[in-house]
């Protein structure tokens, strides 16, 4: 955990008096109690000591936060595998570290800040204190900072970062997680999440320096420091102007008489889809009242993930019936993900999956890039992307089409990665996303953006709505066209991590010591891919093409019928989560057949592999 250092201001005698006579919880509890200037998070760890909860004091301070899919995410509060100010200043001082080591021009080059609306009363912390102490420790050390005067949507920070030419940029938020969590996301110069080697050489540096430097907790330096510059307008400006590249059918927006509800539930995104609507030639969304200001309670919906669906947009489907308004677009709380749901002929609502969203996107920036191409445009330099777990139907779309697909791992961090590296090389990268509705349209930001796909799906139906047609309607036509894709996604959760590390152990060595199983139920398995060790049996040498992730647990199985199916762990909650899908061929349109039998599958996926029962796994709608 890094060496204390002095004793700072904290009477020895009296830690002495309350040893817990386990060595290094007291070297952990006393660095605590000498760093922490915040009074509330400071109290915790007191309190704690004093009621002699160490098992507790052990589980908060005895291990560090990691960098997981979206950065460091934890709940907020005392200890240092909590997000904090204390957790912050630290992560940002081995960030610091490690910049100066790789760039001789940090200081002038400078550092994005951006954040969200999170908040918790109790620790006396907020997504705006974090990110002031972030810049605090960078313009104690004369680094320039770009720091957002107030909240901004995720996207901004690397569009940012690529735009004013920075070393790199942070993002305090926890997106669409529980009220309690908060969460420091890490974007290097590329405009891109940071992926490894970056992250563990980070954590590295950040376990060097765990003592808070001087002026580390000076927040007020952002209102004092004239390193410190305000990129709002200037970033908000080019933004939008840069949005209309991706803007193909401006008259028919400022025409039509089709209205969208907007939520932003709770976050950050209201004011941020508005002008992106008025930049495509739109009247404003209606916003849902409730749900349009930033509120850390979350307090009208259970959770503030718009992937949940019809449960969590009651009110939007509610006001969108009394406004009349068709089409209903929600961005998460730090608005890099989008949720739509459109009504149909018999007045129900149609909440779409990512996957299917993404059918649409894909269709959609594929037939504009047709339609608008200059002569000499080769269909062969065109790119589409998906995390490995999401949808194959832009598979089928680039083998009819005769563009590329490719896949990567889950998790933003690596399509951002490798768009900029195809960008680099020549390449036109049109449209990637992972199923867990995160879209990037264009590439003005290497990252999920519920801002732009917002307003895209709005053109998209206003465009459909031209030719008597739905988005659910268009839906069906590409699934004709291109082969059906039907895949269902679920979760269980699991806060045991012991238990989780079973399962996936004894799938392993399922029918003896490293041995896979060979069917599950009825169904045979064709191939198996270990992301977690890099086995592949579909490759000549055995080895996975993607690249290892031992941090996390995933495996993929190929089945004989064409299903692919896939459980993994997440990397920001306590979940056990799987992906199955199955691929039709064109012209085989038994929609309900294909569903049928998914269903089957997956009964046999979890039944086989999971054992809910055994293992004492919660299911996502319990």
């Amino acid at each position: 955990m890094g060496d204390c250092g002095a004793p700072g201001d904290v009477n020895s005698n009296v830690l002495v008096a309350r040893s817990t006579g386990d060595a290094q919880l007291d070297k952990a509890v006393w660095q605590w109690l000498s760093w922490d200037k915040n009074q509330k998070t400071k109290e915790q760890i007191e309190s704690l000591l004093q009621d002699g909860k160490h098992k507790e004091l052990r589980d908060r301070l005895c291990c560090r936060l990691t960098f997981g899919t979206a950065g460091l995410r934890s709940a907020m509060g005392a200890g240092f595998c909590y997000i904090n100010d204390l957790t912050v200043i630290q992560s940002t001082q081995g960030i610091y570290k490690y910049l100066e080591r790789n760039f001789s021009d940090f200081k002038q080059r400078g550092f994005v800040v951006g954040y969200d609306t999170r908040g918790q009363v109790t620790s006396n912390c907020s997504s705006k204190k974090l990110a002031k102490l972030t810049a605090a420790v960078l313009l104690a050390k004369d680094v320039l900072v770009y720091f957002f005067s107030t909240y901004v949507p995720t996207p901004f920070v690397p569009y940012a970062v690529q735009q004013l030419g920075a070393v790199a940029g942070v993002m305090i938020t926890a997106s669409h997680n529980r009220k309690e969590d908060n969460g420091y996301k890490v974007y290097w110069e590329n405009g891109a999440q940071i992926t490894s080697p970056h992250d563990k050489e980070i954590i590295k540096c950040i376990e060097e320096c765990v003592e808070p430097w001087n002026g580390s907790w000076n927040e007020n330096l952002v209102d004092t420091s004239p390193l410190r510059q305000d990129p709002l307008k200037k970033i908000c400006d080019s933004y939008m102007e840069d949005l209309t590249k991706i803007c193909y059918h401006r008259e028919l927006n400022v025409q039509t008489s089709l209205k969208f509800v907007h939520t932003s539930f709770h976050g950050v995104g209201h004011d941020y889809v508005q002008l992106a609507f008025k930049a495509f030639g739109f009247q404003p969304p209606i916003p849902v009242p409730e749900q349009k200001d930033p509120d850390p309670d979350f307090s009208t919906v259970k959770c503030p993930n718009p992937e949940e669906g019809e449960s969590v947009l009651e009110l939007s489907l509610r006001l969108a019936e009394k406004e009349d308004a068709k089409v209903v677009v929600a961005t998460d709380p730090d608005a890099d993900r989008l949720a739509v749901a459109e009504q149909q002929e018999n007045g129900c609502w149609k909440v779409f999956t990512g996957n299917e969203l993404a059918a649409l996107f894909g269709w959609w920036m594929f037939s504009r890039w047709k339609e608008n191409r200059s002569q000499d445009a080769d269909v062969r330099n065109v790119y589409m992307l998906a995390t490995t777990v999401s949808s194959k139907i832009l598979r089928a779309i680039a083998l009819q089409e005769g563009f590329h697909f490719e896949e990567t791992l889950p998790g933003f961090k690596w399509i951002g990665s490798r768009v900029k590296n195809l960008l680099d090389n020549g390449k036109e990268v049109l449209f990637a996303f992972e199923e867990s509705i995160g879209f990037m349209c264009g590439t003005s930001v290497l990252d999920k953006d519920g801002v732009s796909a917002a307003v895209v799906v709005a053109e998209m139906a206003t465009y459909l709505q031209g030719h008597s047609l739905t988005l659910a309607q268009k839906l069906v036509d590409i699934y004709e066209m291109y082969g059906y894709h039907i895949s269902k996604t679920s979760y269980f959760l699991c806060y045991d991590p012991p238990t989780i590390k079973r399962i996936f152990e004894r799938l392993r060595n399922f029918d003896g010591p490293q041995s896979y199983p060979k069917c599950c139920g009825t169904y045979n398995i064709l191939h198996v891919r270990d992301i977690t060790t890099g086995y592949d049996s579909s490759q000549l040498n055995k080895k996975s093409v993607l690249p290892v992730s031992k941090s996390s647990q995933m495996i993929t199985f190929t089945f004989q019928n064409g299903c692919v199916a896939t459980l993994r762990t997440s990397g920001t909650e306590p979940k056990i989560k799987y992906y199955a899908e199955m691929c039709a061929l064109p012209g085989r349109s038994d929609r309900s057949v294909l569903e049928e039998e998914l269903q089957k599958l997956i009964e046999a996926l979890i039944e086989n592999f999971l054992e809910p029962a055994k293992n004492g796994l919660t299911w996502r709608s319990a």
